[in-house]
C-alpha cells in the first residue's frame, strides 16, 4: 500500500495541474474587453440634427412672411409733375409692388417659401417625436428644398434688379431712378429683397443639413 501511495504521489507531480476558475476566465475577459474596445462606436443620435432642421425651418418661415408682409405694403403717393414742358402739371402718382411683374414674382415666391416652410416645420416636429426618421423623406426634403432655393434665388435676383434701376437708373436706356422720390417705397423692396435673399440662404443651408444627415445614414 505504502508503494501504491507513493507511486500516486509522483505521478500527480508531474500531471499539470488544471487552471483554477479565475485563471481561466483572465484570457476570455481580456479577449472581450479588447473586442469591445476596438469595435465601432454606435452612431450619435440624430437628435441635434433635427433641432437645427426645426431651428431653421421656423427661421425660413419667420423671414419669408416677413417679407411678404413688407412687399405687400410698399406703397406710395407723391405729387410729381405730370406735363414737363411749362406750364407744369402736377398730380398724385402712386407707386405699388403691383406695377412690376418683377416684384409680383417675388411675392409669389414668398408666400410659396413660408407655406412650404410651416408644413416642412410641422412634418420635422412629428419627425422627432418618433424613434427614426425615413431616409427616403429625408431626400425628398432635399429635393424640395433645392427647388426653393432655385425659386427664391431667382425671384430675389429679379427683384434686385428692379431695386437697383429705381436706385440708380440707367442712362444708357434712359431709365430715370425714382427713389428719391418715392423713398418708403424703395425701403420696402430693398428690405423685401434682402428677406428673399436671407430665406434663398436657409434653403441652401437646409439642403447641406439633410444632406449630411443622409451621408451619416450610409456610413
Amino acid at each position: 500500500r505504502s508503494i501504491n501511495n507513493s507511486v500516486l504521489e509522483l505521478i500527480n507531480r508531474r500531471l499539470p495541474r488544471p487552471p483554477s476558475y479565475r485563471q481561466a476566465r483572465g484570457p476570455t475577459e481580456g479577449m472581450a474587453g479588447t473586442v469591445e474596445d476596438s469595435g465601432k462606436t454606435a452612431p450619435s443620435s440624430p437628435a441635434g440634427l433635427r433641432g437645427a432642421d426645426l431651428g431653421l425651418r421656423v427661421l425660413l418661415f419667420a423671414v419669408s412672411l416677413s417679407g411678404l408682409v413688407v412687399l405687400v405694403t410698399a406703397k406710395q403717393t407723391e405729387m410729381v409733375p405730370l406735363v414737363l414742358t411749362p406750364p407744369f402739371r402736377f398730380g398724385p402718382v402712386p407707386a405699388q409692388f403691383k406695377d412690376s411683374p418683377a416684384l409680383i414674382y417675388l411675392l409669389v415666391a414668398l408666400c410659396m417659401t413660408s407655406l412650404y416652410s410651416l408644413v416642412t416645420a410641422a412634418s420635422s416636429v412629428k419627425s422627432m417625436s418618433s424613434s427614426a426618421s425615413c431616409a427616403k423623406g429625408i431626400f425628398v426634403l432635399i429635393l424640395l428644398d433645392v427647388v426653393y432655393a432655385g425659386i427664391m434665388a431667382s425671384a430675389t435676383g429679379t427683384a434686385g434688379a428692379v431695386a437697383w434701376v429705381g436706385l440708380k437708373g440707367n442712362s444708357h436706356t434712359r431709365w430715370n431712378k425714382i427713389c428719391n422720390i418715392y423713398d418708403k417705397f424703395c425701403r420696402h423692396i430693398g428690405s423685401a429683397t434682402c428677406l428673399g435673399l436671407i430665406a434663398s440662404i436657409l434653403l441652401v443651408l437646409l439642403v447641406v443639413l439633410n444632406a449630411y444627415s443622409l451621408y451619416r445614414r450610409s456610413r
